[in-house]
């Protein structure tokens, strides 16, 4: 997803060194095979699509309501293009974007579908073979009525992205009402051959199990439920999301999976983020938050990999979840790549977990409680 929010804004123990040697080079060794295109992925739960363990969220492409400043221009258009060919270079393949990310309706410049649309059309014209799994998603807006609506939207979505279908299209938040008319029209887009498989996202235990069963009366699979989740933002634990996307064979996409980088040991009490994450990441939470930063990177040396790289691996050791980090830049893109093709220890993911307890978890999306 993701939109944030704030009151502003609606918008252990550790192996031998010798079995810490074996496990690097093991990952060394993954990470030569991901950045040279192999394949490494999931199944996005009981249908047949497949992506990479790791995404790429596309929510600051084209956007200056949240990301950016509040600016956009050429230098910031051609880091973004940078960021889409490293990851394809890198092998993650898995981009996810939505009809309101860089819109007018969320006050954007530019509209994320229309950049990931040129972007992924510019790549075809150099390698005709290359794939690229889009994700999207239909805004819940109070006055889009019935089923067809949904498919409307997914029209004019596929009309920027420049594509004929997608392979995963998603509720983005439940609406208001209407939500049997908006499953059904996800059932539909699947008939119609428009997506290859569906989604949901924001959604809470209740509305995720009535989605699912309504689907299944379709005979069709709900894929994935996305949501916040990151170290510190653990909700989907605690809610009963996590629990119920493993029993039903539901992935967990998580957005906001470095919690819009504050976990990533940039930010520091002198130094906050800018814009909207300043309110919610302040130097007061950014204080508390120093000694799991620091025993992050303690990890990440070990293993030669950075707190970014540690974080999202956290994740993924979670199994049953593929994170979707935003890339702004080439930098950021190669980064991510390198969180996959090893693995944290148990001791480690049980640490970490223990140490992000003792920090009060932000504000997150408040249509997940509905």
């Amino acid at each position: 997803m993701a939109l944030q929010v704030t009151g502003a804004n609606f918008s252990l123990l550790k192996n031998s060194r010798r079995t810490r040697k074996g496990i690097r080079a093991v990952a060394s060794e993954e990470s030569v095979i991901i950045q040279t295109g192999g394949e490494d992925k999931v199944k996005l739960g009981g249908s047949d699509l497949k992506v990479t363990k790791l995404g790429i969220g596309a929510w600051s492409w084209g956007d200056t309501s949240y990301w950016n400043n509040f600016e956009w221009d050429d230098r910031k258009l051609k880091a973004a293009k940078t960021a889409f060919d490293a990851s394809v270079d890198s092998g993650i393949t898995f981009f996810d974007t939505a009809e309101v990310y860089g819109s007018k309706l969320s006050f954007g410049a530019v509209n994320s579908e229309t950049l990931l649309g040129r972007f992924i059309k510019e790549r075809k014209q150099k390698d005709p073979g290359v794939e690229v799994a889009v994700a999207t998603k239909f805004a819940a807006l109070p006055w889009r009525l019935g089923r067809g609506s949904v498919i409307s939207a997914l029209k004019d979505s596929l009309g920027r992205l420049n594509l004929s279908s997608v392979e995963l299209y998603q509720l983005h938040w439940p609406g208001l009402w209407g939500n049997e008319d908006y499953i059904n029209g996800l059932a539909d887009a699947v008939e119609q051959g428009l997506v290859k498989a569906v989604g949901v996202s924001n959604y809470s235990e209740k509305r995720l199990r009535a989605a699912y069963k309504q689907l299944k009366s379709r005979g069709i699979p709900l894929a994935s439920n996305q949501v916040n989740y990151s170290l510190i933002y653990r909700i989907p634990e605690e809610n009963g999301v996590k629990a119920t996307c493993d029993e039903l064979g539901i992935t967990l996409i998580a957005y906001s999976p470095i919690a819009q980088g504050a976990l990533t040991g940039k930010y520091t009490p002198a130094n906050p983020p800018t814009g909207p994450r300043g309110r919610i990441y302040t130097p007061e939470f950014l204080t508390e938050l120093q000694p799991l930063v620091n025993r992050i990177k303690d990890i990440g040396q070990s293993y030669n990999k950075t707190p970014t790289q540690v974080v999202l691996n956290w994740l993924v050791s979670q199994e049953n979840v593929v994170p979707i980090p935003g890339a702004k830049n080439a930098e950021q893109a190669k980064e991510f790549a390198g969180a996959i093709g090893w693995k944290l220890t148990d001791d480690e993911i049980t640490e970490l977990r223990s140490l992000a307890s003792k920090t009060k978890p932000v504000m997150g999306f408040p249509v997940e409680k509905l």
